[in-house]
Order: structure tokens, then C-alpha cells, then sequence
């Protein structure tokens, strides 16, 4: 399975904000760490402000952060959340879905790929990886 663009925006917004928890951060400077199109983050920040995600300010001296901590935010359900429905093959416009049993190897499929992953949180993944390495990739300045 492949996650979308969005999914992988919206992680990396997170985690940058879990790595910058100590302050307001702006949607630009998280597009310029990432090399990637503002646009496309405001439509993410904006999606994951609805479910708590993300809590913005507006205004001078506004900003972006966590809605709440980094351990209390679930990776799967995150996902679950941005993928939407997924259909893994299009079998809902197949003829054969209402008698075919690839249906349930692939709802069980994707059920054991969402369990997986909600079973981490954000500081979870955080903690899983190098965190003072990507603390350090995500606070040094960008290059020009």
C-alpha cells in the first residue's frame, strides 16, 4: 500500500511541530524545511485543525502547534483519517466484489496495516527513530 501525498504531508507537519513544540511555528517555514508547496500544506494544517490535530492562531504573531501532546496523538488513526476510504484494487466497482472473498483478504489486509500502525504515537515514532538527529534536521536552517 502506498500512502498519499497528503498523508505524507500531514506526518511531517506533525512531527515538526512535535520538534518545535515549544513555540508557534508558521506554514511557510515548515514548507521551506521540507522543500515542499505551501499550498499544499495549508490545505493539510487546515484538514488536520477539524480533528484536533493542529491548533492555529491567526494574525500577527500567529502560528501553528500541536492541539495536544505528542504522545497522545495515534499514527493509525491519523492515517485512518487522511487516506479516507481506501479501496485497494477498486473493488468497489468490480462485478465480482458482492460474491468474491478478495474483498475480506483485503479489508483484513488493510485492518492489520491500520492496527500496526495504532499502536505508535507521535512521540512513539519520534522515539523509534534518531530524535536528535531529526531535531537536529528540523531546526537547522534551511539551505539557499
Amino acid at each position: 500500500m502506498r500512502l498519499t501525498r497528503f498523508s505524507d504531508y500531514a506526518i511531517r507537519v506533525l512531527l515538526y511541530l512535535a520538534t518545535h513544540n515549544d513555540r508557534l511555528c508558521s506554514i511557510a517555514e515548515i514548507a521551506q524545511a521540507y522543500g515542499i508547496s505551501q499550498n499544499h500544506l495549508m490545505k493539510v494544517v487546515s484538514d488536520l485543525a477539524g480533528p484536533d490535530y493542529v491548533h492555529s492562531l491567526r494574525g500577527r504573531g500567529g502560528g501553528i502547534r500541536l492541539a495536544r501532546p505528542a504522545e497522545e496523538i495515534n499514527i493509525g488513526q491519523l492515517l485512518r483519517h487522511t487516506e479516507g476510504k481506501v479501496d485497494l484494487v477498486g473493488c468497489g466497482e468490480c462485478v465480482l466484489a458482492p460474491a468474491c472473498g478478495m474483498t475480506c483478504v483485503f479489508k483484513e489486509a488493510l485492518d492489520s496495516f491500520f492496527g500496526a500502525l495504532g499502536r505508535y504515537s507521535l512521540a512513539e515514532v519520534i522515539d523509534k527513530g534518531r530524535p536528535a538527529q531529526l531535531r537536529q534536521i528540523l531546526t537547522s536552517e534551511p539551505a539557499s
